[in-house]
Protein backbone atom coordinates (compact mmCIF):
# COMPACT_ATOMS: atom_id res chain seq x y z
CA UNK A 1 0.00 0.00 0.00
CA UNK A 2 3.00 2.63 1.35
CA UNK A 3 4.86 1.39 -2.55
CA UNK A 4 1.52 2.43 -4.44
CA UNK A 5 1.38 5.68 -2.57
CA UNK A 6 4.43 7.09 -3.10
CA UNK A 7 4.36 5.76 -6.75
CA UNK A 8 1.26 7.86 -7.48
CA UNK A 9 2.46 10.68 -5.51
CA UNK A 10 6.31 10.79 -7.76
CA UNK A 11 3.74 10.67 -10.32
CA UNK A 12 1.56 13.50 -9.33
CA UNK A 13 4.67 15.73 -8.59
CA UNK A 14 7.47 14.32 -10.24
CA UNK A 15 11.12 12.77 -9.39
CA UNK A 16 12.72 15.26 -6.04
CA UNK A 17 15.01 17.40 -7.95
CA UNK A 18 18.90 16.18 -7.45
CA UNK A 19 20.92 18.77 -5.33
CA UNK A 20 24.37 20.38 -6.95
CA UNK A 21 26.73 20.49 -4.51
CA UNK A 22 29.08 22.61 -6.63
CA UNK A 23 26.95 24.90 -7.33
CA UNK A 24 25.11 25.06 -3.70
CA UNK A 25 29.15 25.59 -2.83
CA UNK A 26 29.38 28.01 -5.31
CA UNK A 27 26.02 30.46 -4.64
CA UNK A 28 27.37 30.33 -0.73
CA UNK A 29 31.04 31.18 -2.10
CA UNK A 30 29.55 33.99 -3.75
CA UNK A 31 26.79 35.69 -1.13
CA UNK A 32 29.67 35.32 1.49
CA UNK A 33 31.69 37.14 -0.82
CA UNK A 34 29.65 39.97 -1.50
CA UNK A 35 28.52 40.10 2.17
CA UNK A 36 32.23 40.76 3.18
CA UNK A 37 32.55 37.30 4.69
CA UNK A 38 35.27 35.75 2.56
CA UNK A 39 38.42 36.96 3.14
CA UNK A 40 40.66 33.71 1.96
CA UNK A 41 39.19 31.57 -1.15
CA UNK A 42 40.88 28.28 -2.35
CA UNK A 43 40.78 25.92 -5.23
CA UNK A 44 42.68 23.06 -7.04
CA UNK A 45 44.59 23.16 -10.62
CA UNK A 46 45.79 20.02 -12.05
CA UNK A 47 49.01 21.03 -13.00
CA UNK A 48 51.88 18.60 -15.11
CA UNK A 49 53.16 18.59 -11.23
CA UNK A 50 50.36 17.50 -9.40
CA UNK A 51 47.70 19.50 -7.50
CA UNK A 52 48.10 22.64 -6.18
CA UNK A 53 46.17 24.11 -4.50
CA UNK A 54 45.83 28.02 -4.85
CA UNK A 55 44.79 30.33 -1.71
CA UNK A 56 43.88 33.84 -2.72
CA UNK A 57 42.55 36.79 -0.66
CA UNK A 58 41.46 40.55 -2.12
CA UNK A 59 45.00 41.04 -1.73
CA UNK A 60 46.39 38.62 -4.23
CA UNK A 61 47.62 35.09 -4.10
CA UNK A 62 48.66 33.99 -0.42
CA UNK A 63 49.73 30.52 -1.01
CA UNK A 64 50.26 28.10 -3.71
CA UNK A 65 50.94 24.59 -2.26
CA UNK A 66 51.92 20.90 -3.82
CA UNK A 67 50.20 17.65 -3.42
CA UNK A 68 52.53 16.59 -0.06
CA UNK A 69 52.38 19.80 1.51
CA UNK A 70 49.41 19.93 5.05
CA UNK A 71 47.06 22.29 3.39
CA UNK A 72 45.00 21.46 6.45
CA UNK A 73 47.88 22.99 8.61
CA UNK A 74 48.55 25.81 5.57
CA UNK A 75 44.57 26.94 6.05
CA UNK A 76 44.84 27.14 10.14
CA UNK A 77 47.98 29.15 9.72
CA UNK A 78 46.07 31.26 7.24
CA UNK A 79 43.05 31.36 10.16
CA UNK A 80 45.38 32.61 12.55
CA UNK A 81 47.50 34.85 10.28
CA UNK A 82 45.32 36.49 7.73
CA UNK A 83 41.36 35.50 8.86
CA UNK A 84 39.15 32.89 9.94
CA UNK A 85 36.75 33.71 7.16
CA UNK A 86 37.89 31.04 4.87
CA UNK A 87 35.80 29.17 2.08
CA UNK A 88 36.41 26.92 -1.15
CA UNK A 89 35.29 28.76 -3.99
CA UNK A 90 37.36 27.93 -7.30
CA UNK A 91 36.12 30.61 -9.05
CA UNK A 92 37.67 33.01 -6.83
CA UNK A 93 41.22 31.49 -8.01
CA UNK A 94 40.46 31.44 -11.69
CA UNK A 95 43.08 34.35 -13.20
CA UNK A 96 45.91 32.37 -10.97
CA UNK A 97 45.08 29.22 -12.47
CA UNK A 98 44.47 30.60 -16.17
CA UNK A 99 47.93 32.10 -15.68
CA UNK A 100 49.62 28.70 -14.48
CA UNK A 101 47.67 27.15 -17.27
CA UNK A 102 49.53 29.42 -19.71
CA UNK A 103 52.90 28.98 -17.96
CA UNK A 104 52.88 25.23 -18.00
CA UNK A 105 51.75 25.10 -21.92
CA UNK A 106 55.01 27.58 -22.19
CA UNK A 107 52.47 30.31 -23.39
CA UNK A 108 53.61 32.52 -20.45
CA UNK A 109 56.75 33.35 -19.15
CA UNK A 110 56.02 36.38 -16.75
CA UNK A 111 53.05 36.00 -13.85
CA UNK A 112 51.19 39.22 -13.63
CA UNK A 113 49.57 38.26 -10.08
CA UNK A 114 49.36 40.28 -7.07
CA UNK A 115 51.52 38.91 -3.98
CA UNK A 116 49.75 39.18 -0.84
CA UNK A 117 52.76 38.71 1.31
CA UNK A 118 51.14 38.37 4.52
CA UNK A 119 53.00 35.35 5.57
CA UNK A 120 56.61 36.43 5.40
CA UNK A 121 58.20 38.55 7.29
CA UNK A 122 61.76 40.80 7.71
CA UNK A 123 64.75 38.99 5.75
CA UNK A 124 62.46 36.30 4.29
CA UNK A 125 60.37 38.89 2.70
CA UNK A 126 63.15 40.70 1.34
CA UNK A 127 64.43 37.37 -0.31
CA UNK A 128 61.34 36.44 -1.67
CA UNK A 129 60.76 39.52 -3.44
CA UNK A 130 64.24 39.50 -4.78
CA UNK A 131 64.05 36.19 -6.59
CA UNK A 132 60.36 37.43 -8.04
CA UNK A 133 62.79 39.59 -9.95
CA UNK A 134 64.64 36.67 -11.55
CA UNK A 135 63.71 36.25 -15.05
CA UNK A 136 62.23 33.50 -16.47
CA UNK A 137 65.20 31.40 -18.09
CA UNK A 138 67.82 32.52 -15.82
CA UNK A 139 69.16 31.52 -12.69
CA UNK A 140 70.83 33.29 -9.33
CA UNK A 141 72.42 31.76 -6.46
CA UNK A 142 71.72 31.84 -2.97
CA UNK A 143 74.66 34.32 -2.06
CA UNK A 144 73.32 36.69 -4.83
CA UNK A 145 69.76 36.52 -3.60
CA UNK A 146 70.99 37.10 0.07
CA UNK A 147 72.86 40.27 -1.58
CA UNK A 148 70.31 41.23 -3.30
CA UNK A 149 67.66 41.12 0.02
CA UNK A 150 70.36 43.25 2.09
CA UNK A 151 72.61 41.16 4.26
CA UNK A 152 75.25 39.17 1.33
CA UNK A 153 76.89 36.84 4.40
CA UNK A 154 73.47 35.66 4.69
CA UNK A 155 72.72 33.13 2.10
CA UNK A 156 72.07 29.87 4.66
CA UNK A 157 69.02 32.25 6.04
CA UNK A 158 68.28 32.81 2.67
CA UNK A 159 67.87 29.28 1.53
CA UNK A 160 66.23 28.52 4.94
CA UNK A 161 63.83 31.71 3.30
CA UNK A 162 63.62 30.01 0.04
CA UNK A 163 62.48 26.55 1.63
CA UNK A 164 59.74 27.95 3.17
CA UNK A 165 58.43 30.00 0.31
CA UNK A 166 54.42 30.28 0.15
CA UNK A 167 54.05 31.28 -3.02
CA UNK A 168 56.39 28.38 -5.56
CA UNK A 169 56.23 29.27 -9.05
CA UNK A 170 55.17 32.08 -8.82
CA UNK A 171 57.88 33.67 -6.83
CA UNK A 172 60.45 31.38 -8.74
CA UNK A 173 62.53 30.14 -5.87
CA UNK A 174 63.37 27.26 -8.47
CA UNK A 175 65.49 29.46 -9.96
CA UNK A 176 67.96 29.83 -7.16
CA UNK A 177 70.89 27.36 -7.28
CA UNK A 178 73.93 26.54 -4.85
CA UNK A 179 76.93 28.33 -6.06
CA UNK A 180 78.85 26.27 -8.79
CA UNK A 181 75.53 25.66 -10.37
CA UNK A 182 74.41 22.74 -8.14
CA UNK A 183 70.60 22.09 -8.22
CA UNK A 184 70.32 23.04 -4.74
CA UNK A 185 66.89 22.51 -2.82
CA UNK A 186 63.46 22.71 -3.25
CA UNK A 187 60.21 22.53 -1.21
CA UNK A 188 58.50 20.79 -3.53
CA UNK A 189 61.30 18.13 -4.53
CA UNK A 190 64.12 18.12 -6.81
CA UNK A 191 62.78 16.58 -9.81
CA UNK A 192 60.18 18.78 -9.86
CA UNK A 193 62.98 21.76 -9.47
CA UNK A 194 64.16 20.28 -12.56
CA UNK A 195 61.36 20.01 -14.51
CA UNK A 196 60.51 23.69 -14.18
CA UNK A 197 64.17 25.01 -14.92
CA UNK A 198 64.01 22.60 -18.13
CA UNK A 199 60.31 24.00 -19.04
CA UNK A 200 62.60 27.82 -19.12
CA UNK A 201 65.10 26.50 -20.89
CA UNK A 202 67.66 26.84 -17.88
CA UNK A 203 68.27 23.34 -17.56
CA UNK A 204 69.38 20.99 -20.70
CA UNK A 205 70.00 17.91 -19.37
Amino acid sequence: MTDDLERRLTDAVGPAPTLDLDRLRATLARRAADDGLLDVAHGTYDSPLGPLTVMVTFRGLVRLSYSHEAVDEQLAELAALVSPRIMAAPERTDEVRRQLEAYFAGNRRMFDIPIDWRLVRGFAGAVLRATAQIRFGAVSSYREIAMEAGSPNAYRAAGNALGSNPVPIVVPCHRVLRAGGGIGGYTGGLERKRYLLRLEGALTS
